[in-house]
């Protein structure tokens, strides 16, 4: 059965949703964004600029050193009108690496920088009386393709239950610039766009969720290995219960 999805009433729903966080968890506080430039982040953030008004969004623009398509980021800021700082994470990041008394594995070198970021979007909340923006969407979180207290990490979540797709339409629904909503989703850290690291599309991977439509059996059994290897990250921390409440 072909799914049918309501761009229109589903932002409506989640500018909603917005607003009652806020209301509930921060009355008068500030969305603090981490703005990359492309569609997960712009949409967030021009959520949030819906349900609070620009003046309560902070845009932060974290490049490592240089940013190749950091004028995209920019032009998010411009195009919302929102207040914005620029941080580049680079000598924190390099100080972190000289500190450590071995030689990191390359995938700890590529973590590295989202978990960097979410410290400096903390600072940013912390001063500016803020609360963080999660920007991961349904198909990443699917196959664990977030980066656990880095990206995957923050205090609410606007794009949690939104795929690829889904969030692409609701931009446009937002009037977002195209070149941002269509922009090739990459993290921006091994050089590399995110269907090249997953092996597959993300149009595959969201019609295999909504549709369960297969996609073909080499990139079926990728997805469902990665989506029950990743689980964890979705599940509060395990924690040991000693029982002494009941004992008390």
């Amino acid at each position: 059965m072909m799914y049918e999805f309501d761009a229109a009433a589903v932002k409506d729903r989640c500018v909603e949703w917005i607003r009652g966080f806020f209301r509930e968890n921060g009355p008068g506080c500030n969305a603090i964004v981490g703005i990359s430039g492309g569609k997960d982040s712009s949409v967030t953030a021009a959520l949030c600029c819906e349900a609070l008004g620009r003046e309560r969004v902070i845009g932060v623009l974290m490049p490592c050193g240089v940013q190749s398509d950091i004028d995209m980021a920019r032009l998010l800021v411009g195009h919302l009108g929102i207040r914005s700082f620029e941080i580049n994470i680079k000598d924190a990041v390099e100080g972190l690496k000289s500190a450590l008394p071995f030689d990191p594995s390359v995938q700890t070198g590529i973590n590295i920088p989202p978990r960097i970021r979410m410290t400096t979007l903390y600072a940013v909340g912390q001063s500016f009386n803020g609360r963080v923006a999660n920007t991961c969407n349904l198909s990443e979180d699917w196959v664990g393709y977030s980066t656990r207290y880095g990206d995957a990490a923050g205090d609410f979540s606007p794009l949690a239950h939104l795929t690829v797709t889904e969030v692409r339409a609701i931009g446009r629904v937002l009037g977002l610039p195209a070149v941002l909503v269509d922009k090739v989703p990459s993290d921006g850290l091994c050089g590399k766009t995110d269907e090249d690291n997953l092996g597959f599309t993300y149009a595959e991977l969201d019609r295999y969720i909504r549709e369960g439509v297969e996609p073909p059996a080499g990139k079926k059994e990728r997805i469902d290995r990665l989506h029950a290897a990743n689980l964890f990250k979705l599940r509060l921390m395990p924690s040991f219960d000693s029982g002494m409440a009941e004992m008390i």
